[in-house]
C-alpha cells in the first residue's frame, strides 16, 4: 500500500511542482538524445494516444483511445488508462482506485458532439488541458497539447527525479514530447520546477 501512495504522491507532486511556477523551454526539431529516449516504448498501435514515465522505474502509464463495441469512441470514457509493468515482463495491469481517481486517471468533457472532440485533464492536474480529436490529415484520433503556441500531437511525458525522499522527491525537470501536426518535427518542452 505504501508503494501505491508513494506513486500517487510522486506523481501529484511532480504535476503541481512543474506546472505551478516552472520555467518552460521549448525545442522543435530536436535531435539530441534524452534520458527518456532510453526507456522502453509501449507497443505502437492505432489506439495509443500518449504515455507517462518517470526515472523512478521503467513502468509506464499508457493512455489509449477507448472504443464501444460498435467501434465508435466511448463518449463518457474516451480514454482507457493502464500500466505496462516492464519490471514484470511487460505485463499490463489496471490502475488502482487511488491511482485512477487521484493521480493518473483522466477526466473528459465532450466539446463538439458532431465531431466527437474532447477536452481531457489528468485528475491530479486540471490547469493544462489535452485535446482529443481526429486529425484532418490521417483521420485518426490524436491527443494534442499547446506547445510553443502550436497545437501539437502529444506523445509522452517524462519526469526526471533525482534524490529527495520517498514522499518528497526532487524533480529536476519534466519533458513533454510531441510532434508538430503540420511538419511532423519532434518538439520537446522541458519544464524546470
Amino acid at each position: 500500500m505504501r508503494t501505491r501512495f508513494g506513486y500517487l504522491f510522486i506523481f501529484s507532486y511532480f504535476l503541481v511542482s512543474f506546472f505551478s511556477e516552472a520555467k518552460a523551454q521549448s525545442f522543435s526539431g530536436v535531435n539530441e538524445i534524452s534520458i527518456s529516449d532510453t526507456f522502453p516504448v509501449p507497443k505502437e498501435n492505432k489506439h495509443l494516444l500518449f504515455y507517462i514515465q518517470r526515472t523512478h522505474n521503467k513502468n509506464t502509464i499508457v493512455y489509449e483511445l477507448n472504443y464501444n463495441a460498435d467501434r465508435t469512441v466511448n463518449e463518457k470514457n474516451p480514454v482507457k488508462v493502464y500500466w505496462v509493468r516492464y519490471s514484470d515482463n511487460g505485463e499490463t495491469a489496471p490502475l488502482s482506485y487511488i491511482q485512477r481517481n487521484y493521480a493518473y486517471g483522466i477526466e473528459s468533457v465532450i466539446t463538439d458532439y458532431s465531431k466527437k472532440t474532447f477536452k481531457l485533464n489528468l485528475v491530479s492536474y486540471k490547469k493544462r488541458s489535452i485535446y482529443l480529436m481526429k486529425s484532418e490529415t490521417d483521420k485518426l484520433y490524436h491527443a494534442y497539447i499547446m506547445m510553443n503556441n502550436k497545437l501539437v500531437y502529444f506523445s509522452k511525458a517524462f519526469a526526471k527525479i533525482e534524490g529527495g525522499t520517498f514522499w518528497v522527491p526532487h524533480i529536476k525537470y519534466v519533458e513533454l514530447t510531441g510532434r508538430d501536426s503540420m511538419t511532423g518535427k519532434k518538439m520537446i518542452e522541458k519544464i524546470i520546477p
